[in-house]
């Protein structure tokens, strides 16, 4: 007996509640297995592949490459089991009855992983009971015929074809009809709380909305559609602020309360406004949680990186992979936070408790063409210089080619950041919430510094230290630092701990 399955994009986990669509690996009529990736979507944390947990032939897609889609919206459609005589339920046929009053065959439930990425999931599919909508059309997908496809792949054609709902635009161009506005009190179909919140800062009435997602959902390429259309010339009516004036929506107000003029002429200031999504909105996110939540403070020092600089030196001259400077430091940092457990924890607002992590998974700042992503090394207390070299490298790669997957950016118990790669001495974090604490490293150049009672040019770096002062005082955290600067000025210290 045949089904048609709806595939809902899954929770990606990490509070995320959106992803774009990158890239398409199935078509409409491909033969799908269980598990086998149909998706690659773009979060705000990574690139993913998401499997299907469904085995059966693909009878539509929902969404062009570059659309962004809420969790919980439908990917695709899959047509499961073998031909019955009645057709195929539809995935508009497959909403619950009870919900919508009616009553309907139960159909059998189709065996699935239950998995939503590459290695995650469950081992075995949640239970599935589909009923159909009274008065919905059936799919003819009973009536499919095979027909081979390029590389002898096996298609089936649907007779007719189910395809993805065709886009119309959420509001009127110039000139054409407005949408029906709902009632007042009725419901309005969005799931995003991030499609509401762009409506609501831009003053756009949600009712006067059609969406083109699923059952007229409305989805953010809507919104961003009527913000468009309304601040064209001849704008349709459609687009109102909320408190009822006729204001085009991602305009700028009227001059007396627009911040800034143009010079003598009494014309608002003109901008490019950036949205704040992707890796860059959940960055935004993340430091102004740290910023509200953490009691944070800073301490530096000044250190002779001199000694350090040749001890690598001799590392490198005597064969081998290379090892890298990051490498050392986060040698350094494992071992500082063996003395100073108080920095590799956590604080757990919820039961009031500071939790201190066993091991240390060492975040550290890395910049790519996607912004500024933190990667993490697990266990980094068990690797040795070489070993860490090799898995910074690694994560690198996999950052700059956007490959990172969750698992790779979460986790960490402390991080390590190198600004000065960018040419600059110093800097105040801001701690990687909920992490509680992060060292910072600058540039590594030639200063004047008094060496063994004169005055002398050696390699200077500047170490600052932001830490959670819930978690620890000053004397841990100035404890912490001075060992590290310690370690790079004298790197035969480290051989106390190893």
């Amino acid at each position: 007996m045949t089904q048609v399955l709806e595939f809902k994009l899954p929770d990606l986990g990490e509070g995320l509640t959106e992803a774009e669509i990158v890239r398409w690996l199935v078509e409409v009529g491909d033969v799908v297995a269980i598990d086998q990736p149909v998706v690659e979507v773009e979060t705000a944390k990574a690139m993913v592949e998401v499997p299907c947990p469904y085995g059966g032939v693909v009878t539509a897609r929902f969404g062009e490459e570059g659309t962004e889609l809420p969790v919980g919206s439908p990917l695709l459609t899959v047509a499961v089991g073998g031909p019955e005589k009645d057709a195929p339920k539809t995935a508009a046929g497959t909403a619950d009855a009870n919900r919508a009053g009616g009553s309907g065959e139960p159909e059998a439930r189709a065996e699935g992983s239950g998995n939503v990425l590459v290695g995650y999931g469950t081992s075995q599919a949640p239970a599935r009971r589909r009923r159909v909508r009274p008065g919905t059309p059936r799919a003819a997908a009973a009536g499919t015929r095979a027909c081979p496809a390029p590389g002898g792949r096996a298609r089936v054609r649907p007779a007719p074809p189910r395809t993805a709902p065709t886009a119309t635009p959420a509001t009127p161009a110039a000139g054409g009809p407005a949408a029906p506005a709902r009632a007042a009190d009725g419901p309005v179909p969005v799931i995003s709380p991030l499609v509401r919140r762009l409506a609501r800062q831009n003053g756009l009435d949600l009712r006067r909305l059609s969406g083109t997602g699923p059952d007229g959902l409305i989805l953010r390429a809507d919104v961003e559609h009527a913000l468009r259309a309304a601040g064209a010339p001849g704008r349709a009516d459609g687009a109102q602020r909320l408190d009822g004036t006729d204001h085009a929506p991602g305009t700028p107000r009227a001059p007396e309360v627009t911040a800034g003029a143009a010079r003598g002429t009494g014309e608002p200031v003109a901008g490019t406004r950036v949205p704040l999504k992707g890796v860059r909105g959940a960055v935004a996110d993340k430091l102004t949680r740290s910023r509200s939540e953490i009691p944070d403070a800073t301490c530096w020092v000044d250190a002779d990186a001199t000694e350090l600089m040749r001890a690598r030196a001799a590392m490198n001259a005597s064969g081998g992979p290379k090892i890298s400077v990051l490498a050392l430091l986060a040698r350094i940092c494992t071992a500082a936070l063996a003395r100073f457990p108080e920095l590799n924890s956590s604080v757990d607002t919820a039961a009031r408790e500071i939790v201190r992590h066993e091991g240390v998974h060492l975040g550290f700042a890395a910049q790519t063409d996607r912004g500024l992503v933190v990667p993490v090394v697990r266990d980094a207390h068990t690797r040795d210089a070489e070993g860490l070299t090799a898995e910074f490298a690694r994560l690198t790669e996999k950052a700059r080619a956007g490959t990172l997957t969750p698992a790779d950016l979460t986790g960490g118990t402390f991080t390590l950041n190198n600004y000065g790669v960018f040419g600059v001495d110093g800097s105040t974090p801001i701690i990687n919430h909920p992490e509680a604490a992060m060292l910072g490293v600058g540039r590594i150049v030639p200063k004047p510094w008094v060496h063994d009672g004169e005055l002398a040019v050696r390699q200077v770096v500047q170490l600052s230290l932001t830490f959670d002062h819930r978690v620890c005082d000053g004397g841990a955290a100035g404890g912490f630092l001075r060992y590290v600067a310690d370690c790079v000025e004298q790197p035969a210290v480290l051989l106390r701990t190893l």
